[in-house]
């Protein structure tokens, strides 16, 4: 059975499965949900375990989540590991990805959707990029209930923005002086910590390959391009590590 991503193409979590497998060179297809009609459709699949993407099939496997999606994906397509063999390499790898996990992936996504729901016509296309042309129509009028309803289960407000702001600027400080240091954050060679640290970034980077049309610079909020504008050599850190791997 062929290797199927189910997605949001939007989602920086789903960038590090992508990126996965294509690092992998693993052929595979994608099914691109709509954030919310998404429920039903994954919880079918996870036998009700959660709702949460990214979720993998594969020879009638199911996993959920990313991390344990690479962990799969190492274990069944071994070449290329995105693991380090080297246990205090590897124990660091891991250590990295959790926290990034826990901490960038929330805070990105905060901040990030913060801003851009103040735009419906910069948001309704990445939220809907890869679905159906009705769906941008279907987001479009229901706006107002969407933005409502992804504000409070995300629990996004001008206060935790602000907190996700500083929890960015904090992480993006410290990998910048790591990459200083050294060519990865573990071992010696590309691992699934460089991986997630510039998938999960993503969104503030806003690489072309990522497969949602991105606003220009003008569209977005001034207050966020003033903030991407004063972050640009720490963003450029990870920029590099995009452009060099994926």
């Amino acid at each position: 059975m062929a290797l199927r991503l189910y997605q949001f193409a939007i989602s920086h979590y789903c960038e590090k499965i992508r990126w996965a497998l294509d690092y992998k060179k693993l052929s595979y297809e994608t099914t691109n949900l709509l954030p919310g009609q998404h429920i039903k459709t994954v919880q079918k699949l996870t036998k009700g375990a959660g709702a949460s993407v990214p979720v993998l099939e594969h020879d009638g496997e199911v996993i959920q989540g990313s991390s344990d999606i690479l962990d799969y994906l190492d274990r069944v397509f071994p070449d290329k590991p995105l693991t380090p063999v080297d246990e205090p390499a590897r124990t660091q790898a891991l250590a990295w990805e959790k926290r990034l996990d826990d901490e960038a992936g929330p805070a990105v996504r905060c901040y990030s959707y913060h801003h851009f729901l103040q735009r419906p016509k910069i948001v309704v296309p990445l939220l809907a990029a890869g679905t159906p042309f009705y769906n941008r129509i279907l987001l479009s009028l229901a706006f107002s209930r969407v933005s409502e309803t992804m504000r409070k289960w995300m629990k996004i407000n001008e206060r935790t923005a602000e907190k996700s702001r500083g929890v960015i600027e904090d992480l993006l400080t410290e990998l910048a002086e790591t990459y200083s240091q050294q060519p990865f954050l573990a071992g010696e060679s590309f691992s699934r910590a460089d991986l997630t640290a510039a998938a999960l970034f993503a969104p503030l980077l806003q690489p072309p390959a990522y497969p949602v049309p991105w606003p220009k610079p003008a569209r977005i909020p001034k207050e966020m391009q003033t903030w991407l504008n004063q972050w640009q050599p720490q963003l450029q850190v990870l920029s590099r590590v995009y452009s060099d791997y994926r």
